[in-house]
């Protein structure tokens, strides 16, 4: 079972304050000293309020991550019983064709033709239906991992608004980050609490 991951957020005040100490210098502005210029940069970095969160822990704590996540085992379970049960099928029917040659169970060509003309429609159709089934998951798995990006861009957005951080980073963006700017709780709790409150209300 593949683990479920959230794509990158692309949030606008993540790079904003970042990439203002690298444009200062306008047309017409004058050129400063590399000494200059360099500690400005340090000084604009030190100044930048980031946090980060664990996407692993939310995949693994976050409500809708974790119903989405039995949904997807259940689906594979489903596609992999379904490849089983085909396939027995089609073994069994082959199984009846090779002994029923052996005994002279055919009393025509014809008959011995109908038969190997059914046991490879009876793949065809496997594999076709086995095929729809299997894009289907897919497509299934594909709108949850979007709904889970979505859910968990969209808090954020109403989060940060209230906090002002400059950066909210996943913790695999980067080699260390100070555990103390780890926010993933307090944005798994408000994940939570979001995702409850929908689900009473239906």
């Amino acid at each position: 079972m593949k683990k479920l991951h959230f794509a990158t957020l692309s949030l606008g005040i993540i790079l904003a304050a970042s990439l203002t100490a690298c444009s200062n210098n306008e047309a017409g502005a004058p050129v400063q000293s590399a000494n200059t210029s360099d500690s400005t940069a340090v000084a604009s970095a030190a100044n930048i309020n980031i946090r980060y969160i664990d996407e692993d822990s939310i995949s693994a704590n976050y409500n809708l991550a974790k119903d989405f996540k039995e949904a997807s085992i259940r689906a594979f379970s489903k596609l992999e019983s379904a490849q089983q049960s085909r396939g027995a099928e089609i073994q069994r029917f082959g199984a009846q064709i090779e002994e029923k040659m052996r005994s002279n169970g055919y009393l025509s060509e014809a008959s011995y033709n109908a038969d190997v003309a059914k046991f490879q429609k009876m793949q065809q159709d496997a594999q076709n239906y086995l095929a729809n089934l299997q894009r289907n998951t897919e497509q299934e798995l594909a709108q949850q991992q979007a709904q889970l990006q979505d859910s968990l861009t969209s808090f954020i957005k109403e989060y940060n608004a209230k906090k002002g951080y400059d950066a909210i980073l996943f913790k695999a963006a980067g080699v260390y980050f100070n555990p103390a700017l780890d926010i993933t709780n307090e944005v798994i709790e408000g994940l939570n609490a979001r995702y409850n409150k929908v689900s009473e209300s239906k």
